[in-house]
């Protein structure tokens, strides 16, 4: 039978809901041209009658026996309309079971974005307030007392505990004031907030112990002590290969420092949010950037956007690895042997190699391929340990960047140079060059599950 309210069609409705799609995405902060959404009191309440429309029509279906037809119909509808390439994925979870709490769907938008704003929340409560007095003015003589009594009732269930709540206190979603709904979102956007500030106090401390080298002084200290027990000389039998060990500590330092940079991080996040959307919708954003016009900075910026965008599924992974891996004698030229060998498996993986152009990852990366345009010297201004993670992942690129390499490393004439070791007839040791060999040999051969996406628990 389908969808059978006695009132609205359905095509009605999803004209509707089109509607109210519109004003989730500015009660997320801002306009589709990127600049911030200013939201007055006036403004707020209309939305909210909005929501208080859905909630009402979902109210009369519930009395009628098709009531559940109805719904299968609705969410039918709503699924190909949120399967459109170009509908806001941040929105693609709307259902029936939304527009039911319609209002605290809207509490949710208009109270989580970041950041919330003075003059946003005194306009949100303002319209809250003033929606509430409104609804009980037509019931109540004395509306102010009523929603007095109201607030004071809210009050005790915040600070009692639920499992010793009683029922004359529990309200149900259809009963609940907008100020009901508001105090609970403003409670769930305080905890995130504090969660949030948790971590980040402990990713400071954990980057900032990284980049005060104590891992190098500590390691170093170690180090002698195992000399004297005469465990390490077998493994470490020069006075070079004390070097390389400091060094390699070094350059582990360095990587974990950018992957754990307060920037990296919200790079991370937004590029998280920004590739979550479908190949069409993010690649006409970065399209309309007009990026060969802008500065040199912007272009860097864009690369490391898109490159943060191909690890975002396996950020805990490489962060993980980092910190777990052990430090392994191998020589730079030998690491570099081993990954010019990879090149050849890389070649005979033909399958993998058309998973991979298929997923999320290969259409970021084959993005990026068009705008280096063969100007692969812009990654090198990039992180070394940002290029090894990424590139491995997309054959192509990955070639031509360990390509570079390879000339560098043998001297061959090149538009890039990152050290002088060969004018100086000095081995790559400690340079540029050899810590981007390392970073590659660490993530590629010693940490091959972080290029398939392969987590532990």
């Amino acid at each position: 039978m389908g969808w059978n309210h006695p009132d609205i069609s359905l095509e009605e409705m999803m004209k509707l809901i089109k509607g109210f799609v519109d004003i989730l995405i500015l009660a997320s902060g801002y306009q589709s041209s990127g600049l911030l959404a200013h939201w007055d009191s006036h403004n707020i309440k209309r939305a909210f009658q909005w929501a208080l429309f859905f909630e009402n029509v979902f109210r009369r279906l519930s009395c009628l026996d098709v009531y559940q037809e109805s719904v299968e119909e609705l969410d039918a509808a709503l699924f190909e309309m949120t399967s459109h390439p170009a509908f806001p994925q941040g929105l693609a979870h709307l259902s029936s079971a939304t527009l039911r709490r319609a209002r605290g769907f809207l509490s949710e938008h208009l109270l989580h974005n970041l950041p919330l704003r003075d003059s946003h929340l005194q306009a949100l409560l303002t319209a809250i307030v003033e929606t509430d007095l409104s609804d009980l003015s037509q019931t109540e003589h004395d509306c102010l007392n009523a929603y007095l009594n109201n607030l004071t009732l809210q009050n005790r269930i915040c600070i009692r505990d639920t499992s010793t709540s009683s029922s004359d206190v529990t309200r149900t979603v259809e009963t609940e004031s907008f100020t009901e709904v508001a105090v609970k979102e403003l409670s769930r956007r305080q905890s995130s907030v504090s969660c949030i500030s948790i971590i980040e106090e402990g990713v400071d401390v954990l980057s900032n112990a990284i980049k005060s080298s104590s891992w190098i002084a500590s390691d170093c200290s170690l180090f002698r002590e195992q000399m004297d027990i005469e465990t390490v000389p077998a493994l470490l039998p020069t006075a070079d290969a004390y070097v390389d060990f400091v060094t390699w500590n070094r350059w582990k330092s360095s990587a974990l420092s950018y992957f754990l940079d307060k920037r990296t991080i919200r790079m991370v996040s937004g590029a998280s949010l920004i590739f979550s959307a479908a190949s069409e919708q993010w690649g006409k954003v970065f399209g309309q950037l007009n990026i060969s016009e802008n500065s040199e900075n912007d272009v860097y910026e864009t690369i490391e956007l898109l490159l943060l965008g191909s690890i975002t599924s396996r950020w805990n992974c490489i962060i993980e690895h980092l910190m777990s891996v052990s430090y392994d004698s191998v020589t730079i030229s030998k690491q570099y042997n081993v990954l010019a060998n990879s090149v050849f498996e890389i070649s005979q993986s033909s399958h993998q190699t058309e998973e991979i152009k298929k997923s999320k990852e290969g259409c970021i990366l084959n993005y990026l391929m068009g705008l280096l345009g063969g100007q692969i010297h812009l990654l090198w201004k990039l992180s070394p340990a940002l290029a090894a993670v990424s590139l491995p992942f997309w054959p192509t690129l990955y070639r031509v960047y360990l390509s570079e390499i390879e000339i560098q490393f043998k001297g061959k004439p090149s538009k890039i140079r990152c050290c002088s070791c060969i004018q100086d007839r000095n081995e790559h040791k400690d340079c540029e060059l050899a810590e981007r060999i390392w970073c590659l040999y660490i993530f590629y051969v010693c940490g091959s599950q972080i290029i398939h996406r392969v987590c532990g628990a």
